[in-house]
Parts: structure tokens; sequence; C-alpha cells
């Protein structure tokens, strides 16, 4: 009997240790949470997080900041035990302001399938942000409106299709022409609501601020200024009146209106015209009530009146950064850049990619059967390979910062309303930019 009980211990004894092998072998898989930019696309995002859990077991949970909330949201976020893990920086500026918080992201798989290593975030030899979509903006047309227009026997110009719009004052006298040909053309404007509710102002002050901001780096020959002299300050002048006067909109209404109502009456066929990127055409063709199709939604540049503007092209490049959190543990920095290798490397991530986000994606790891083939994406990356146009570059990566913008953007809603005069608003952006720099 005792020796049976001594052989019943030890065969206790060896299940215990094999136990405690077995979990301390365990391996740790981690866990992603991925602070999101884009409102458009957080269901996209939330439909990729399910699909990777599913596929690996590693939890990913996705955050969507409001549109406009991005840094506030970002910095009290990042403070929390459960920080994100994956952020998004807008280049160099928005490295500076989160650099303690960014891992050397030099070693991995992504970086290495980057296809222009010049574009990523660097800083003394490491890499800490990588840019994940190349993107295009510029006047999204409605072409069965346009051609509605140039089919007008009284028109007052002597082109005949969009296509010949090639500088400011052209398309400032089609768009005249066509507000006052509005009833027969059946639109309530040519332009959609110019969106100036606080967070909703991005497409003036940053997309359409890049203008300006571009030809006076140019003029410089820099990538950054400390001080700005506002150069084309009236020529930014010139493209938004055209855009608030030709509205859909009571210039007094414009301060509640929203990046979506401007979709909504562009997708409805109210409007003819609408500054947006190409993310824009997920919005569009979802939209209640759309009536263009994929043949009909064409990019025009955003033509300001700078000498030689017929040979520029639409706005291309990028303002979004992949970085993961240096503070996160080594499980979840490790489950982090696994999950974002998948998604650009792995079949169904690239379809995602390609197919839900409408990413132009700029790693080696797409063929040209991988592309986006929505119109707006098409248009992007013909413009890349097109000679003849000079794209603009996004230069508002160098603006100060949010607070910059948003002061802007208020100005401008300001102006718009008859409680500031446009040399104020000029005056004030460059005191922004010097004292925020």
């Amino acid at each position: 009997m005792k020796k049976n009980r001594v052989g019943i211990i030890a065969v206790l004894l060896l299940l215990a240790f094999a136990l405690v092998g077995c979990g301390s072998s365990k391996k740790k898989t981690g866990s992603v949470y991925y602070l999101n930019f884009k409102p458009e696309v957080a269901e996209v995002w939330e439909e990729i997080a399910d699909t990777y859990t599913k596929e690996t077991g590693v939890d990913v949970r996705v955050i969507t900041a409001a549109s406009g909330t991005y840094e506030q949201v970002l910095q009290s976020e990042i403070a929390k035990r459960e920080a994100p893990t994956l952020f998004q920086i807008n280049g160099s500026i928005g490295y500076e302001t989160w650099s303690k918080f960014c891992l050397d992201l030099k070693d991995t798989e992504l970086y290495d399938h980057l296809l222009d290593k010049s574009l990523a975030v660097e800083s003394n030899g490491g890499v800490y942000g990588i840019p994940y979509v190349v993107e295009g903006y510029g006047i999204i047309y409605n072409d069965s409106i346009m051609k509605k227009y140039f089919a007008l026997p009284d028109k007052a110009v002597s082109i005949s299709s969009a296509e010949e719009i090639n500088n400011y004052d052209l398309l400032k006298a089609v768009v005249e022409d066509m507000t006052a040909h509005k009833e027969q053309l059946g639109i309530e404007g040519v332009f959609a609501s110019t969106s100036l509710s606080s967070g909703e102002d991005w497409r003036w002050q940053t997309h359409l601020m890049n203008l300006p901001i571009y030809y006076e780096f140019n003029d410089k020959g820099v990538n950054d200024l400390d001080e700005i002299d506002f150069t084309y300050a009236d020529n930014f002048k010139n493209i938004f009146d055209l855009y608030v006067d030709n509205s859909c909109t009571d210039k007094m209404e414009l301060g509640s209106k929203t990046v979506s109502d401007s979709m909504e009456e562009f997708a409805q066929g109210k409007v003819a015209m609408v500054q947006n990127g190409n993310w824009a055409w997920s919005q569009i063709e979802s939209m209640d009530g759309n009536v263009v199709g994929e043949d009909d939604v064409k990019f025009l540049p955003i033509y300001i009146g700078v000498d030689g503007e017929e040979s520029q092209g639409i706005c291309i490049g990028t303002e979004n950064y992949f970085s993961v959190s240096s503070w996160a543990s080594k499980e979840d920095q490790q489950a982090t850049i696994d999950f974002v290798e998948w998604l650009f490397t792995s079949d169904v991530g690239k379809d995602y990619v390609t197919n839900k986000l409408g990413f132009i994606a700029p790693f080696d790891t797409f063929n040209d059967d991988e592309e986006p083939d929505d119109p707006l994406a098409q248009q992007v990356i013909a413009a890349m390979s097109d000679d003849s146009k000079q794209s603009v570059a996004w230069n508002f990566t160098a603006f100060p910062g949010q607070l910059f913008k948003d002061q802007f953007g208020a100005d401008l809603l300001s102006y718009v309303k008859g409680e500031m005069t446009w040399d104020d608003v000029v005056s004030d952006a460059k005191t922004q930019w010097k004292e925020q720099k």
C-alpha cells in the first residue's frame, strides 16, 4: 500500500510539472488598439479588425476619432493604461509632437516593402512613421451635368468640355455661367456647400490652403518656413469666393454645414462640383439617393489664378503615416506590427486595402491588378504617370499644427459672415503661423 501511495504521488508530481511546463511555454500573442483617423472608413476598419481576429486569434480594437478631433483624442488616449498601439502622425511636424511615443520601424517588413523610402518619417537613422496610402484631391465634377451645360446653345464660353478647363479664369467663366443657367441644368448650385462648421472645415483650412503654401514654398525653394508671407493670399480668395458665391447654400448658413452634407448634395445631383479627394467615392457611391455613376465622376485641378497653372495637376501626396507605440508592451508592439504587415502583404488584407478602403498603397506587394478600381482612385493613378502635368505636393504636413488650422478655419467663417475683412484673415494667418511655429 505504501509503495502504491508513493507511485501515485510520483505520477501526480510529474503531471504537475508537465502542466507548469505547458503554462510557461504558452506564447503571449499581444493585442492591437488602432486609433483611426478617418471617420468615413470607420466601418471598414472594424470589419478588418474582426476578420483578423477570426483568422489569428489576436484581439484588434478600433476606435475612430470624430472629424477634426484626432489630435485631441490621441492626446487623451495616449495617456491611458490601455493606450493605442497603432496611431497616425501627419509627417515630420506630427513626429515632433509625438516622437517619444513612436517606435523605430526601420527593421520591419513593411518598411522594406515601401516603394519610396524617402516618404518615411526618419530621425537620427530611425524610421518612426511609414506612409500607408497615397491620395489625391481636386475639384470633383459630375460630367453628366457638365455635358448638359456645354450643350447649351447660349453658353458664354467657347470650349466644349470640362477637360478643356485649364486655368482659373476659364473655370470662373464656366462656373458663373452655370449659375446663371442652374434652372436649365436642374441644379441648386454649381458647388456643394462650403462646410465651415468646426471640425468640418478641413477642406479649406488644410487642403485649399495647401495651394498658396505650395506656390510660396516653390518660389522660395524650401519645404518649410518659420514665417510665411502668404504671397498667394488673393489667389486663395479667388477660388474660395468662387466656391461660396456659387454654392447651393446661402453663405450665412455655411457655418452649420458638414462634409457629409456637401457629399450628399453632390451624390444626389443637386450640384455639379465639390472639392474633395479620391476617398470621397465610397461616400458618393453609398449615399442614399445617389444618381452619380462611375463614368460621371472626374477630377479637375484646383486653379487659383497662378501664372503657368495650365500645366498644374491635382494635389497628390499623403499625410497618413502609421506609428507604433514605443510605450506598449513588446507583445503588443509585435502584434501591432504583424497586423499592419498582414494588411499590406496578405491576399485578404490587400483586398481590404484596395477594394474596401480604396487606398493607393505605396508598397511593392501590390500588383497592377490589385490597384483600386474606383473612378477617382484610377484618376489619381493616371495623374501620377502623366508627365504633361505637375502634381501639387501636399505641403500641409509642414503647417504649424491643428490649432493653426482651426483658427484659420474660424477666420474663414468670420470672413464669409462679414465679421472679418480679408486683410484681417491674411494678417491673422501670418501671425498665427509665426507664433505657433
